[in-house]
C-alpha cells in the first residue's frame, strides 16, 4: 500500500489516471490498499493501490 492510498477513506473523491472517461468517483472502502470506488460512468471498481495511483479530487 502506498502512503497516499491510506488517505482514501470512504467519501473521498478520486479520478483514475488512465480512465478519465469514468468521471469523478467516490471511495466506498479501503481495505489493505484495495480501494473500492463507485465511478458514475463505470460503476463499482476495485483498485489495487500498489498498481494504480488514484488522483484525489479536492475541488469539484
Amino acid at each position: 500500500m502506498t502512503p497516499l492510498s491510506s488517505l482514501f477513506t470512504p467519501g473521498t473523491l478520486v479520478s483514475h489516471p488512465n480512465r478519465p472517461d469514468w468521471g469523478v468517483g467516490q471511495v466506498q472502502s479501503n481495505i489493505d490498499g484495495r480501494i473500492t470506488v463507485n465511478f458514475p460512468e463505470e460503476g463499482k471498481v476495485v483498485i489495487d493501490a500498489n498498481r494504480i495511483e488514484l488522483i484525489p479530487i479536492f475541488d469539484t
